[in-house]
C-alpha cells in the first residue's frame, strides 16, 4: 500500500548510490547475495536474542534489496537478475519468522506457521498475478522498472519491513503481532484473486 507513495522519495538515493556501486564494477547479483546474507544473519541473531543486531541488520538487508535492481538499471536488467531478486526476497521474509518460531517454538509455534502459511499465500496469489500479466503483455511501473508484474495491496515491501522491525523491538509480542499481520496478509491475497477475476475471467 505504501510502496508506489515512497517510491519517489527512496529512488532518487537508491538511485545514486547505485550508480557509484556500478561505476566500481559491482554486479546486481553481488548485491542481492549480499541482502540474502545479511537477511539470513538478521534470522540467526533474532535466535541469538540479539534484537537490535537484528534490526539493524534487517535494514541492511532491505537497502540491499533496494539498491539491487538500481545497479541493474545501470549495467542492464536480466532475467536471472530479476528471478534472483524474488528467490532471495522470498526466503528472507520466510527466515525472519522462523527465527522467531526457533527462538520460542512453544509461545511462537502456531502463530508463527500461520504467518508464514499467509505469506505462502500472498506470495502465490502475486506470482500468479504476475504470470498472467505477462501472458497479457500488461506493464506497470508504479512500482518502479521490474522483471515481473508487481500488484499492490494492503500489505507490500514497506509494510512487512515495518512489521519486521516491530517485532525486533517487541518480541515479546510476536504471537499477537503475527496472527493480526498474517490475517491481513490473507485479505491481500484475496483482494488480489479478485481483481485477478475481475482483469482475467475473460
Amino acid at each position: 500500500m505504501l510502496d508506489s507513495h515512497l517510491r519517489p522519495f527512496i529512488d532518487p538515493p537508491l538511485n545514486r548510490m547505485g550508480a557509484r556501486l556500478a561505476r566500481r564494477g559491482v554486479s546486481a547479483n553481488a548485491v542481492t547475495l549480499a541482502g540474502l546474507v545479511l537477511g539470513l544473519a538478521a534470522a540467526g541473531a533474532i535466535v541469538a536474542e540479539l534484537f537490535v543486531v537484528a534490526l539493524a541488520l534487517i535494514l541492511a538487508s532491505r537497502l540491499a534489496d533496494g539498491l539491487d535492481g538500481a545497479v541493474a538499471r545501470r549495467r542492464g536488467v536480466t532475467d536471472f537478475g530479476g528471478y534472483f531478486d524474488i528467490v532471495a526476497d522470498y526466503v528472507f521474509y520466510a527466515a525472519i519468522p522462523l527465527a522467531f518460531v526457533l527462538l520460542d517454538p512453544g509461545k511462537n509455534g502456531a502463530a508463527g506457521a500461520f504467518l508464514l502459511m499467509s505469506f505462502y499465500v500472498n506470495g502465490g496469489s502475486f506470482l500468479g498475478y504476475a504470470v498472467l500479466a505477462e501472458k497479457a503483455r500488461m506493464r506497470s511501473d508504479s512500482h518502479g522498472v521490474k522483471t515481473l508484474y508487481f500488484t499492490g495491496g494492503l500489505l507490500e515491501g514497506t509494510e512487512t519491513i515495518l512489521f519486521f522491525v516491530a517485532l525486533c523491538l517487541f518480541p515479546a509480542w510476536f504471537a499477537p503481532l503475527a496472527w493480526v499481520f498474517g490475517c491481513l496478509c490473507l485479505v491481500t491475497a484475496l483482494a488480489r484473486v479478485a481483481l485477478a477475476w475481475r482483469v482475467f475471467r475473460g
